[in-house]
């Protein structure tokens, strides 16, 4: 029995892209009134997972407004939103998230050299206290698809309960969108002075 190739093994963004952006002449009314929420709302566009998530306008339209609550109306910091994005991307290798989002981790507040670690695929060093306990709370939930007790208390004690439980579902929102995007082969947004997230 052949063995599937693995993510590793697929270079997002490659190999042409699987469901890009339709023609506008080709979209139906609920896909025209999806497209036209996000340009309208916070987005101002449609790109990234919402292209593919067109073919499926509810499924879109949901999608949108929880990334809303936890990018624009959530209680988490900006740095530390930004950098558990960051961190999201890197665990899945969605280059369009972390293109789009290491800026504004940094802009936010987050070293540099730590954004360039966790690109590496390292351990990154001297965040402040509440950035190494968001971090380490994402990394071991993504590869553990849970946290120990005391990963858990040292992230409730940053961001308190609330920001645990949107800790979470931001990681599952990121990871769920770029699950999609790494399907449909979304690349990456062109940048100037961001490095591309290292093969994994």
């Amino acid at each position: 029995m052949n063995a599937l190739p693995t993510a590793q093994a697929i270079e997002q963004g490659h190999g042409g892209e699987r469901l890009p952006m339709p023609p506008l002449e080709a979209l139906g009314p609920e896909q025209r009134a999806a497209a036209q929420a996000l340009i309208d709302g916070p987005r101002k566009a449609v790109y990234g997972p919402f292209v593919a998530l067109l073919r499926t306008p509810a499924l879109l339209d949901r999608v949108a407004q929880l990334g809303e609550a936890l990018r624009f109306g959530g209680r988490l910091d900006a740095r530390l939103r930004e950098l558990a994005t960051c961190a999201t991307a890197r665990h899945v290798g969605n280059q369009f998230e972390w293109v789009m989002h290491q800026p504004l981790a940094q802009a936010a507040g987050v070293a540099a050299d730590a954004l360039e670690a966790i690109r590496q695929g390292a351990r990154p060093e001297g965040l402040a206290a509440d950035e190494q306990a968001v971090h380490d709370f994402c990394v071991e939930l993504l590869a553990h698809h849970g946290v120990a007790d005391a990963t858990y208390q040292r992230v409730r004690v940053a961001v308190g309960e609330p920001g645990v439980v949107e800790l979470a579902t931001l990681v599952g929102y990121f990871a769920m969108v770029s699950w999609v995007m790494n399907v449909a082969r979304t690349p990456s947004r062109p940048t100037t002075g961001v490095a591309p997230l290292v093969a994994r």
